[in-house]
């Protein structure tokens, strides 16, 4: 038998690199959309409010993004909520920031990275410019709530992101602690699909120029290698991570752990075997792993994150 030729491959790598490439796509789509709305939204109200105001309005109702909330004693922090790639302020954190809110924090979110043209999937700018945002964001946060430092939580890329700010544009000395769900730390394969970008000459280009968020987080990219140069983590921040086996985007899933003092790795399925929640639904819906958050933001008031932890 004649060993296969890099042709034979080429086939079947270019099946399984659409899957990759179905990201940079996928922006033509809201683009387009939005471009169609805007006659009716002009015609009906021209003078709506930005996309941003309305989201901190909407999150308003629902208990967080409140700037008169002023920390407890109990909880003296604010939390900043950090979504993910493609996510924003509010349906990344329907379930979490009323969660934590019930239990007395004062809870914020922003939006971050956002691209011209693409409304409500933000998180595909470059990282190094969207964890400048997010300084700017603690900032209006901890004048508002007189608190001298916030509690980070970010999903995926939120919680990969917020290092950035720690190491490189002063955060470390406004936070506490950060709190990652499922965060890139160090890139991510995507179950195998980056490895393929070489048989395909310009389809990093293409990654990097629409979508420099994406292209930023896959593993050996240029913004990891400087993120993760000199260690994972800076002194006087705590660090916890909390994974799940079951990730299909940060793979593989134990490259989320941290090294570091003050650093907590943390299974899902240590906790609760029989959790079967995925990247999305453990940053998005997951009640076990949001009691570890609770538990990672108070941990001198921590109880045991068990399978009951969901009806908690």
């Amino acid at each position: 038998m004649l060993p296969r030729t890099r042709a034979s491959r080429t086939p079947r790598a270019r099946r399984t690199l659409a899957a990759l490439l179905l990201a940079v796509a996928a922006l033509a789509t809201p683009t387009a959309t939005a471009t169609a709305a805007t006659p009716t939204a002009i015609s009906t109200a021209s003078t709506a409010a930005p996309a941003s105001t309305v989201a901190a309005e909407a999150a308003t109702s629902r208990g967080w993004n409140d700037y008169s909330c002023k920390p407890s004693a109990a909880h003296p922090r604010p939390v900043v909520l950090v979504h993910g790639t493609f996510g924003n302020a509010i349906d990344n954190w329907l379930v979490l920031a009323p969660y934590l809110v019930n239990r007395g924090y004062c809870v914020y979110s922003l939006d971050y990275g956002q691209l011209p043209g693409v409304p409500f999937f933000n998180g595909l700018g470059p990282i190094d410019k969207s964890a400048g945002q997010l300084g700017t964001f603690v900032d209006k946060v901890l004048a508002a709530t007189g608190a001298p430092k916030a509690d980070l939580v970010g999903h995926s890329q939120g919680g990969m992101m917020p290092n950035y700010y720690l190491k490189f544009l002063g955060g470390a000395a406004k936070v506490n602690a950060l709190v990652g769900i499922a965060p890139d730390n160090h890139g991510t394969t995507l179950l195998g699909l980056t490895k393929l970008l070489p048989y395909f000459p310009g389809a990093e280009d293409l990654l990097t120029a629409k979508t420099p968020g994406l292209a930023d987080q896959i593993a050996g990219s240029p913004f990891i290698t400087k993120l993760n140069a000199g260690g994972d983590t800076v002194p006087g921040v705590r660090y916890t991570v909390i994974a799940t086996r079951y990730d299909e985007v940060v793979t593989p899933y134990r490259t989320q752990y941290l090294t570091g003092p003050n650093v907590r790795n943390v299974l899902l399925q240590d906790l609760c075997p029989v959790d079967l929640s995925e990247h999305v639904a453990i940053g998005t819906i997951d009640r076990i792993a949001f009691h570890e958050v609770a538990n990672a933001l108070d941990p001198a008031r921590a109880t045991p994150t068990t399978c009951a932890s969901v009806i908690g």
